[in-house]
């Protein structure tokens, strides 16, 4: 009898063992965005809901790069490879999605910014990364991003010699959706 008690408590400590390893492994991923985006690591952007008041005078080559994963089957396009842009303007670019696959399917995008200090800089006001696309078959989207660079950016010593910066979007499927 001693014995079937200890092989019960042994298997609830596996059990238990068990679903909070699961229970950490699902939320790693959501607990690591989060990190990023309060913190600006790894090149996350902050993203704001206001227009700066604060005006600059210095101007940037703004790139936009794009990738996209093959089991996804679209061609995302920006509106512009770069431009120039001036810190403390409102910016508003869009980018072209066509689904090119025969199903409609549901992407989403991840981005960063390069070089990652001038993360904490690009704050967006509306972009179509905070939420999936879904594409039928040949449709094609227009997809907005609307930022701007904060001007205390100039006070940062590490970008002081920076004068090109990138913004970078990784199209995935969106795998919560199937």
């Amino acid at each position: 009898m001693k014995e079937h008690k200890k092989n019960r408590t042994v298997l609830l400590i596996c059990f238990s063992v068990i679903l909070f390893m699961g229970g950490l492994s699902l939320a790693a991923v959501p607990l690591y965005e989060l990190f990023c985006k309060v913190t600006g690591y790894k090149g996350t952007p902050n993203i704001i809901n206001v227009v700066s008041s604060e005006s600059g005078n210095r101007d940037f080559i703004m790139r936009y790069d794009i990738n996209i994963s093959p089991e996804l089957n679209w061609k995302v396009v920006p509106d512009k490879i770069s431009e120039t842009v001036t810190t403390g303007d409102n910016i508003f670019t869009f980018y072209n999605a066509k689904n090119e696959g025969i199903l409609k399917n549901n992407g989403i995008a991840t981005y960063n910014v390069i070089p990652a200090e001038a993360a904490a800089y690009i704050l967006k006001v509306e972009c179509f990364c905070f939420l999936g696309q879904e594409l039928n078959s040949g449709e094609e989207v227009q997809m907005p991003l609307t930022y701007y660079i904060d001007p205390a950016i100039d006070r940062d010593e590490e970008l002081k010699n920076v004068d090109t910066i990138t913004i970078s979007y990784t199209f995935f499927k969106n795998k919560d959706l199937l």
